[in-house]
Formats: C-alpha cells, structure tokens, sequence
C-alpha cells in the first residue's frame, strides 16, 4: 500500500533528541485498517518512506492513534531538512503474505 502527503518535521526533545513527521490523520486511518497485516509487534508498522531523493526503511510509531515517522540524521543531512519545515512524503506500507513482510 502506498501514501503520499505533507506533514511538519517536528523535534521530539528527549534526552536523545529525534525528529519525526506524523502522518495525517485520514492516512492514519488507512494505515490502521491494514495494521494487523503489516504490524510485527508492539504497534509498529515497517514502511519504505521517501522525502525527496532519499529512500529508507524505518517502522511507523504509533502515538495518541497517529502514527509518527522517525527522521534519521542522515536523511535530514541530505535532503537540507530542520525543524519547522514541510515536507512531501512517499510511504509504502509492508503488508505480509503468508505470515512473511512485503
């Protein structure tokens, strides 16, 4: 299953800082309805996501019945990205087949 939307690159300020996008709610929906299907535990779901010209393999974390999409520090790097930016998002959701992720 694949997504496309815009979401704010937002700063999570822990004692190990992490940025993260979250998804909108209407995609939110989307997601859940498949969510035993993709889910390996926990809640979280393993997604290809693109931003720009970068592509990675993260797991989607379920917060407060949205879902938050981690921003490694070399993904922010090469794309230019801070806090307060918006930005496109492309996400593939790894659905399992026969017990096995897409």
């Amino acid at each position: 299953m694949s997504l496309e939307f815009s979401g704010e690159i937002w700063q999570w300020r822990g004692p190990a800082p992490y940025y993260f996008v979250t998804v909108p709610a209407q995609e939110c929906e989307v997601i859940k309805a498949t969510a035993k299907l993709a889910s390996y535990g926990w809640g979280m779901i393993p997604v290809k996501v693109r931003i720009g010209k970068t592509e990675w393999q993260t797991s989607l974390f379920p917060k407060e019945g949205r879902y938050l999409i981690p921003l490694k520090g070399l993904v922010r790097k090469a794309e230019g990205l801070e806090e307060g930016n918006t930005v496109t998002v492309r996400l593939e959701v790894h659905i399992r087949r026969s017990g096995k992720s897409k």
